[in-house]
């Protein structure tokens, strides 16, 4: 997770009718996600052959007031994937921003100590040129500090997609608290102006703000439901 400040004012127009802006610190963020699909399941269904892939995406944070409380959510501006069959789907359920490109994806681990990851790198090409994000880790992974930046980049357990009609579609993510490492060496190389729009060049073509990497876990994502005012 490569997560970067960012301009309010970028992310204005990809905000969800219903929601706001989720701060950390007085600051918006955008992050680029890599992580591994495994035994993927649509609608409780596995997919022949559509079970293990990749995904990068770009992402922000929006939060909503509910009857139980602020609801903190993320929002995806484009997800890439490697196969066009499971951004089809992904379109079609969530009208989220799928996109297929040949991705590939490698991970480094310690001689003789297969859970320690020592770097992680997501490729993917792009009108003809190599694309990349690469991490390098430091240290063990450690349970996540309350009121931390990486609690707050990994500690939402909503998702909010805009419809076709405009209106909002909120879903729920469930997953346990993650362990996060530090990392020692972070980058991205992209066509940002190409593949996510000029208005995030500027932000994405910097260093990022913070970095870490993610140990996982299972996901269970739920039907979305369409939200009213």
């Amino acid at each position: 997770m490569l997560n970067y400040e960012v301009d309010p004012k970028i992310l204005a127009p990809f905000v969800p009718a219903g929601t706001e802006l989720d701060f950390f610190n007085g600051n918006a963020f955008v992050s680029v996600v890599g992580f591994l699909f495994l035994n993927a399941r649509v609608l409780g269904v596995p997919i022949p052959f559509h079970r293990n892939f990749e995904e990068v995406n770009l992402r922000f944070y929006v939060r909503r007031k509910a009857d139980d409380g602020w609801r903190r959510a993320v929002v995806f501006i484009k997800e890439l994937v490697p196969r066009a069959a499971i951004a089809f789907v992904a379109r079609t359920l969530y009208n989220e921003n799928y996109a297929a490109l040949p991705m590939s994806h490698q991970i480094e681990k310690a001689s003789g100590q297969p859970e320690e990851i020592k770097s992680v790198a997501y490729s993917w090409r792009f009108r003809g040129e190599q694309n990349h994000l690469k991490l390098a880790t430091r240290g063990q992974p450690q349970p996540l500090i309350e009121g931390s930046g990486q609690e707050f980049i990994t500690e939402h357990y909503w998702g909010c997609s805009v419809q076709r009609d405009g209106s909002t579609s909120e879903y729920r993510v469930e997953h346990p608290r993650w362990k996060v490492w530090e990392t020692q060496l972070a980058e991205l190389h992209c066509d940002v102006q190409n593949l996510y729009g000029r208005q995030f060049a500027d932000t994405l073509n910097r260093p990022p703000s913070s970095a870490f990497l993610a140990e996982g876990s299972e996901i269970r994502v739920h039907g979305g439901v369409r939200l009213k005012f």
